[in-house]
């Protein structure tokens, strides 16, 4: 039995439902940036063309940290109070993706309820599809339809698997890395390239017993911190304690990032990093529809796999296949 074709999306419908506050419509578009689908592109391409003069107009955090450092409490009770000072908070938690179904498995919609009951909030767990860079491919236009949507401020919250959060740093205006005290090595599976670019650090879950312990680690960040290069051009990256169970100090790191972005404002450093952010943008798309693009190509589907097979038995090194494969598309 054939499947009944599907109706075309109502992009104009789609975006002004978007621009009124439905977060429906803001989750439907969500979907159509983040799907592989080829029938979807279009109307990806035509969403964000719609509401591309309405982006860019919010404050962008990206937190990360280890698995265990309370990041999701931490957010539900920095969003709570942000939403109770009037600002409009969506989150992108993006999870570790299920090695079956590709999907999130970690629910961040019950590690944020507090934050979920917000009239003011909007929490999207979008799973990384494997992505490398705590990222996955759609976070950036995901931003963009947010701010669209009217959310003036967005928090990226990465996997935190310790793996390079480079991608991050390109998404977002500021960048806060959460740590725990008492855990033995104080990196906690974090590299130390993630500490260099961090503009923040906050020692989470500093409470009770842990006080102590987390006022020493700050002091003990606060020393490493001198001897690093600053992160943004003009700013001093410095180590806070808070606690996101209790919400201890957690209206500190708000005024932290309030004061970094009236003063990369006035330095020029902010606009800067949103315009090499969009020429990456630029960049990354190109590079991933040539990638998409060559192997589509029906010449290297019916090449790759002898070319492979040689590769792995010894016969032809990458570098060779490498040319090989290219010469059949690429022109000379």
């Amino acid at each position: 039995m054939s499947q009944a074709p599907q109706r075309p999306i109502d992009i104009p419908a789609l975006a002004a439902g978007l621009r009124a506050g439905d977060r429906a419509a803001l989750a439907r578009a969500i979907t159509l940036v983040e799907s592989k689908a080829p029938q979807h592109a279009e109307a990806a391409q035509g969403i964000l063309a719609e509401l591309l003069p309405l982006a860019g107009q919010s404050i962008r955090i990206g937190i990360t940290g280890a698995p265990g450092a309370g990041k999701s409490t931490f957010i539900d009770t920095f969003g709570c109070l942000l939403a109770e000072r009037g600002h409009k908070v969506a989150v992108l938690a993006i999870d570790p993706s299920s090695s079956l179904t590709r999907g999130s498995i970690l629910g961040d919609k019950t590690r944020m309820e507090s934050l979920s009951r917000q009239r003011k909030a909007f929490i999207r767990p979008s799973p990384t599809g494997g992505a490398l860079g705590g990222v996955r491919p759609g976070t950036r236009e995901s931003i963009l339809l947010c701010e669209a949507a009217g959310f003036d401020v967005i928090v990226v919250e990465t996997a935190g698997t310790g793996q390079s959060e480079i991608t991050l740093r390109s998404l977002v205006d500021f960048f806060l890395l959460l740590l725990i005290a008492g855990a033995g090595d104080e990196l906690q599976g974090i590299k130390k390239g993630v500490i260099e670019i961090a503009d923040a650090l906050v020692i989470n879950k500093a409470d009770g017993d842990n006080k102590i312990a987390a006022g020493a680690a700050r002091a003990e960040f606060n020393r490493a911190l001198r001897l690093l290069a600053p992160a943004t051009a003009g700013w001093t990256t410095r180590a806070h304690t808070a606690s996101g169970m209790t919400g201890d100090g957690v209206d500190k790191i708000w005024d932290v990032i309030r004061q970094f972005v009236a003063a990369t404002k006035a330095s020029g450093v902010f606009d800067a990093r949103r315009q090499a952010q969009l020429r990456d943008w630029l960049r990354d798309a190109i590079e991933s529809r040539l990638r998409d693009y060559f192997y589509a190509h029906p010449s290297v589907q019916e090449a790759l796999p002898e070319v492979e097979a040689a590769v792995m038995r010894g016969d032809l090194s990458a570098t060779a296949a490498a040319e090989k494969i290219l010469s059949l598309i690429l022109p000379g």
